[in-house]
């Protein structure tokens, strides 16, 4: 059964997280300079993981507030959602994240364009522009996103009521680290969104592959050997 209110949900908060994330590295910007400080750094990560903390609380009841197709698809994969509903989810993301950069776009117009409002541009200086580490930064990080969505949204055994501030939580600690290094997308759709209203789209593939890749493995080690094991003892 195609269920439309989930599809919304899903594009609401997916908004939500690319009005909210890429407009907290535009204000970043506009307040500690171009160049990426401790402030700026720490700025950024409260900014995504609060909207991603408060958008799993407000939707998850809902359509579990997958928010990110590199969560949607390792969740198709372990039958936890239907294909179906699963493509309806992508296409909601999608489309949420393309319309809350066009919402930036129409709000900072000039602000915004100075980061691509808020595209990541690639592995930076630290890794030595490498798109091998690159590639390993972003897979590496996402496996621990959905591994903690895994755990705490989808384990039977898990403290409940905690899932949002988890959840949150590691995307805060992913962009702490992660900003510095790929700009720290760990989601599709994220990226999407400003690379098509910027048309910004260098290493673009890198933030779906990676992803991903990350999220599958995930998702594939986290059911299988735990989840499906309280499912069977619930």
């Amino acid at each position: 059964m195609v269920n439309t209110r989930a599809y919304l949900a899903e594009g609401i908060a997916t908004y939500g997280l690319v009005f909210f994330g890429p407009l907290s590295v535009i204000l970043a910007i506009a307040s500690f300079g171009e160049s990426l400080t401790t402030q700026s750094v720490f700025f950024i990560a409260i900014g995504h993981g609060a909207a991603i903390g408060l958008m799993v609380y407000a939707f998850g009841h809902i359509s579990g507030a997958h928010i990110n197709p590199a969560v949607t698809i390792p969740m198709m994969i372990t039958r936890k959602i239907g294909i179906v509903d699963g493509v309806g989810y992508i296409i909601s993301q999608l489309i949420g994240a393309v319309a809350a950069a066009a919402t930036l776009k129409a709000i900072l117009p000039e602000l915004g364009a100075k980061v691509n409002f808020g595209t990541q541009r690639g592995p930076s200086d630290l890794i030595n522009h490498s798109i091998g580490s690159g590639f390993a930064v972003e897979t590496v990080l996402t496996f621990f996103l959905v591994t903690v969505v895994f755990m705490t949204a989808v384990h039977k055994k898990a403290s409940p009521g905690l899932h949002g501030l988890s959840i949150g939580g590691i995307i805060f600690l992913i962009h702490l680290v992660g900003v510095p290094l790929t700009g720290a997308s760990v989601n599709p759709a994220r990226t999407f969104g400003p690379a098509l209203i910027s048309g910004f789209w260098e290493f673009h593939w890198m933030y779906w592959a990676a992803p991903i890749l990350g999220g599958i493995i995930a998702g594939l080690i986290m059911n299988y050997v735990f989840v499906n094991k309280a499912e069977k003892e619930a």
